[in-house]
C-alpha cells in the first residue's frame, strides 16, 4: 500500500513534469511567433539605387518605362538569360542570334561575349555599320558613332570606355532619321512590336527605355521625343525589340516574351 509521503512525492514530480511541458510549449510558440513575425529579407535591398525611374504614356498611346543614370554607372554584361532572371538592374542590349551577339558590345576594348575576333563576341556590328552608343570615360562624353567594328571607334582612352551597338535614332537629324535607320537595316520598322532604346540628354544623363505597349519604330521614337526629357535629348540608339524588350528595376519588371537574351545594359550601383 502507498504511504502518504510517497503520494506527495509523486504528486510533486508530476506537477514539475507538467510545468516543464508548459514552459517548453510557451518557448516553442514564442520562437515560432518571432520567426513568423519577422519579414523575409528583401532581395532588392542590395540592388542599385543610383538611378531614377520614370514612366509615361505618349499621345500616340505608347507606354514607356525608363531608367535614368550617369554613363559612368553603366556597363555591358553578357547574361544569357531573361533580364528578370539576372542578378542585375537594367535593360536588354543589342541584337543576337542564339548565343551570338550581332551588335557591338565592348567594355574597355574587350567584347563582353567572348574573345576579340571571335564571331558573336560583341566585337562588331555583324554585316552592317550601325549606330553605336559610345561613352568616352576619359572625357565623360557620349556620342553615337556609325561603325562596323570596335577598332573604328573614336575614344580618348581605349582602356576606359564602353560601346553599345544598335540602330541610329538620329535625334539630331529629324528629317533624315528614317532613311538612316533603313540604311542600317533596322528590323521590322513598320510592325507593331515592343521596343527598347538608350538615349542621352544634353547634361550627359542616359535613359534606358523599354515600351510596355506595341508600336512601330516611328511611334516609339515619337513617344520618346514627346515624353522623355522633352526638348533636352541629344541623341540615342534603338536596341533589340519585340520579346527581347526587357527591363528590371525596383519599380518595374518587364519580361518581354520571357525569352533569354545574350547581353544587357547593367546599372552598377
Amino acid at each position: 500500500m502507498m504511504t502518504f509521503p510517497e503520494v506527495e512525492l509523486r504528486s510533486k514530480k508530476g506537477a514539475a513534469f507538467v510545468l516543464a511541458i508548459v514552459f517548453a510549449a510557451i518557448g516553442l510558440s514564442w520562437l515560432l511567433f518571432r520567426g513568423g513575425g519577422e519579414p523575409a529579407p528583401d532581395p532588392e535591398l542590395d540592388m542599385p539605387h543610383d538611378y531614377a525611374y520614370g514612366t509615361a504614356t505618349s499621345s500616340n498611346g505608347m507606354v514607356l518605362h525608363y531608367l535614368r543614370t550617369r554613363p559612368s554607372n553603366l556597363t555591358l554584361e553578357a547574361i544569357h538569360t531573361n533580364v528578370l532572371l539576372s542578378p542585375f538592374y537594367g535593360i536588354n542590349g543589342g541584337f543576337f542570334y542564339n548565343d551570338s551577339l550581332l551588335s557591338l558590345a565592348v567594355v574597355d576594348d574587350r567584347p563582353v561575349n567572348g574573345a576579340a575576333g571571335v564571331y558573336g563576341s560583341g566585337g562588331e556590328n555583324v554585316k552592317y555599320a550601325r549606330g553605336t552608343l559610345v561613352w568616352d570615360g576619359q572625357e565623360d562624353r557620349l556620342s553615337v558613332q556609325v561603325v562596323r567594328s570596335a577598332s573604328e571607334l573614336k575614344v580618348s582612352d581605349r582602356s576606359h570606355y564602353w560601346a553599345q551597338g544598335g540602330i541610329s535614332m538620329s535625334l539630331n537629324r529629324e528629317g533624315q532619321w528614317a532613311e538612316q535607320a533603313a540604311a542600317e537595316n533596322a528590323p521590322y520598322p513598320d510592325e507593331d512590336r515592343l521596343r527598347s532604346a538608350a538615349v542621352y540628354d544634353r547634361d550627359g544623363n542616359v535613359y534606358l527605355i523599354v515600351s510596355a505597349s506595341l508600336g512601330s519604330l516611328a511611334e516609339f521614337r515619337e513617344a520618346i521625343v514627346e515624353t522623355v526629357a522633352p526638348g533636352a535629348l541629344a541623341n540615342g540608339i534603338f536596341l533589340d525589340g519585340d520579346g527581347s524588350s526587357q527591363l528590371r528595376s525596383r519599380e518595374a519588371k518587364l519580361r518581354g516574351d520571357s525569352r533569354p537574351i545574350v547581353q544587357m545594359l547593367r546599372i552598377l550601383k
